[in-house]
């Protein structure tokens, strides 16, 4: 007998060699563009934090996943087939956007990784929003579904080859295109990123306030 917390697996996408993305059932969860889902293989002990993928008006979740060496769950849930079931509990946390700000607020949206994905779900969910999204990886093939941002509002930085927007990263990107100080600015993904931009953007002049960080690894 499934639990309440069970969710079948509609598909499964695959993006890179290690990278992929998981759809299962909504079920009329309510959620918050930015939040996350604690997320595991149905029956197992083991689950993960992964932000959602998808936007809040669709009927289904996603989630963006990259498998790592010494990832348990994220090697479990790659093997999963349509039809298979996961474990979910929440959706969970703060790294939402204020909506009186939707309208009319400008964004910078910074990833590393495969912590683009809360930016995947802000652009869904709200495709009016003003935002530039500055993408850190190591080579092009990583740009995860990039197709899905207008042109305009992407920016590439690829430390390991040349053939991006920018060569090197978000960070120094950031050094060479100052911020104004009315941005608000969200960050996503690892420590040593949010750390130097979080010391870049006050130094540019944007108030600690506007500063919104989520920590991937």
């Amino acid at each position: 007998m499934k639990t309440d917390n069970t969710h079948a697996i509609l598909s499964v996408r695959h993006l890179t060699a290690t990278a992929y993305v998981l759809q299962m059932t909504r079920r009329g969860l309510g959620f918050r563009a930015g939040q996350h889902l604690l997320l595991g293989k149905s029956g197992s002990i083991h689950n993960r934090e992964y932000s959602v993928y998808s936007g809040e008006k669709e009927d289904f979740f996603e989630v963006l996943i990259k498998e790592v060496d010494d990832g348990l769950v994220s090697k479990q849930l790659k093997k999963l087939q349509p039809g298979d079931h996961v474990q979910i509990e929440g959706p969970l946390g703060f790294f939402t956007i204020d909506k009186d700000f939707i309208e009319n607020g400008k964004f910078l949206f910074v990833a590393t990784g495969s912590g683009i994905a809360p930016f995947h779900s802000f652009t869904r969910s709200y495709p009016e929003l003003n935002y530039t999204l500055l993408h850190g990886v190591r080579k092009v093939a990583e740009a995860y579904e990039k197709d899905h941002y207008p042109k305009s509002s992407h920016i590439l930085c690829t430390s390991a080859e040349a053939s991006g927007d920018f060569h090197g990263r978000v960070t120094d990107y950031l050094r060479s295109h100052p911020v104004s100080a009315d941005t608000h600015c969200y960050l996503c993904g690892n420590f040593n990123m949010i750390h130097e931009a979080f010391d870049i953007l006050e130094q540019q002049g944007v108030p600690a306030d506007q500063v919104h960080a989520e920590v991937y690894f």
